[in-house]
């Protein structure tokens, strides 16, 4: 049983599989930070500094906090900014990965139009497909000639 777990923990899709996940984990790591350091403080300058993390609206009247965390203390409250911040954060996520994934068919298209290499075809095979080929014409050969060749 030990034996047949380990083959099936192994198995070349199951490694892939988890080298994908934490390689998207560290990703998602890297984006929320191109999207908190970079983007979100060059939006808000573009918007006059607006602080987009903490942005709210109370839902009960008695939500007067300043910031997000105090105003979920208060009561419940609609965290549009925290929203806007997790979609930019997702459009950044799928355009990668749409350029990812039209890379890899670009490249699979370009293996694709590549002429298959021409393998050296065995002699016997030679012979039959000139035999077949003088078949399908209605040729004969002359008694004692042997297909493919001259003499």
């Amino acid at each position: 049983m030990l034996k047949e777990f380990r083959e099936f923990a192994l198995k070349g899709n199951m490694v892939d599989l988890a080298i994908g996940i934490i390689i998207g984990a560290a990703f998602s790591g890297l984006v929320n930070s191109i999207v908190a350091d970079l983007i979100m403080p060059i939006v808000g300058l573009a918007t006059g500094g607006v602080d987009f993390t903490n942005k709210f609206v109370g839902l009960g009247g008695g939500v007067t906090a300043a910031t997000l965390a105090q105003a979920r203390e208060q009561g419940p409250v609609l965290a549009y900014g925290n929203f806007l911040t997790l979609l930019i954060n997702f459009l950044i996520v799928a355009f990668v990965l749409f350029m990812v994934v039209k890379g890899m068919n670009r490249l699979k298209r370009k293996e694709e139009a590549k002429p298959p290499e021409a393998k050296d075809v065995p002699r016997e095979e030679k012979l039959l497909e000139e035999i077949r080929d003088l078949l399908a014409k209605g040729g004969t050969a002359r008694p004692g000639q042997v297909p493919g060749t001259d003499f």
